[in-house]
């Protein structure tokens, strides 16, 4: 995405940006551990030296089922190296920031979330889990499962300071994540290392979709937006090759892994500051090998 400040004119740019020296950030340890999350993610492709030093036996022998004859140096994915695309189902969030929100309607709440926003200038945190899944059975995917996920955003930004009042940043940031849920994970004697903790049969982990606006206001102005873009799956969100090298399970329960339903729960976490009003929606699509 681009920065979002190119709505506003050149010369109350100029005028916001002089006049914001010294002005407060937002908090940034919550930036800094989604970033690090982020940095985690299965999607992202290990650096060639760690690839290397983590790379096993089995990783650059052929795959007896497939009888391939590519390795990881080869390609980077030989496990799904010549595979057929799986269509494994699609999921959305449905996310409001605003002044109030209504009571939830019993039934009528899966897939969305609404957020009240803190009177001005309080920052507004947002944490909802499990606000849409997909759950798939045993044996549809060989080695790895990957997304699709497709941010849609409608943001209202706003100045209340009157005319000749101070200047602001507005702000918003949100990170998704996924909760992985398989019975593979469930041996209490598998430590999670992103905790410390047994898995207790789930994961959760990044989607490589992390963003964060941050948009130079002058007094009484408003500005509405309109963002799209999508995140296409790299390594993918849970592959056979990140459960051993990320996660550290064995060659067998990565293989396992494939062969158990799982359940994938969508969630989202943010923070935002100036924003009128925001409805971001979140599709999700996942596709297997």
């Amino acid at each position: 995405m681009k920065p979002l400040h190119r709505h506003l004119a050149p010369a109350a740019l100029a005028a916001a940006l002089v006049s914001l020296s010294g002005h407060a950030s937002p908090p940034s340890s919550s930036l800094q551990r989604a970033e690090a999350a982020e940095r985690r993610s299965a999607d992202l492709l290990p650096d060639p030296l760690r690839q290397r030093l983590s790379m096993r036996i089995r990783d650059i022998l052929p795959d007896a089922t497939t009888a391939k004859a590519v390795s990881p140096d080869d390609v980077g994915d030989a496990d799904s190296f010549g595979r057929a695309l799986k269509w494994l189902g699609s999921a959305q969030m449905n996310i409001d920031l605003a002044d109030s929100c209504p009571a939830p309607v019993p039934g009528t709440t899966v897939g969305s979330a609404c957020a009240p926003l803190q009177p001005l200038p309080a920052f507004t945190s947002f944490t909802f889990d499990d606000v849409a899944r997909i759950t798939l059975p045993k044996d549809v995917s060989h080695s790895l499962l990957c997304h699709w996920f497709s941010p849609y955003l409608g943001i209202v930004y706003g100045n209340p300071n009157p005319p000749g009042g101070a200047p602001i940043v507005a702000w918003l940031w949100y990170q998704p994540t996924l909760t992985i849920e398989n019975a593979v994970l469930g041996d209490p004697a598998m430590i999670d290392p992103t905790t410390g903790l047994p898995f207790n049969g789930r994961l959760t982990t990044s989607v490589t979709s992390f963003e964060s606006f941050e948009v130079p206001l002058p007094a009484d102005t408003q500005i509405a937006v309109r963002e799209r873009d999508t995140a296409t799956c790299i390594g993918g969100f849970v592959s056979r090759r990140a459960l051993v090298q990320i996660w550290g399970l064995t060659e067998s329960q990565a293989w396992q892994f494939f062969k158990h339903p799982t359940t994938i729960r969508m969630n989202i976490s943010g923070g935002a500051q100036y924003v009128a009003s925001a409805n971001m929606i979140f599709g999700l699509r996942v596709i297997g090998d």
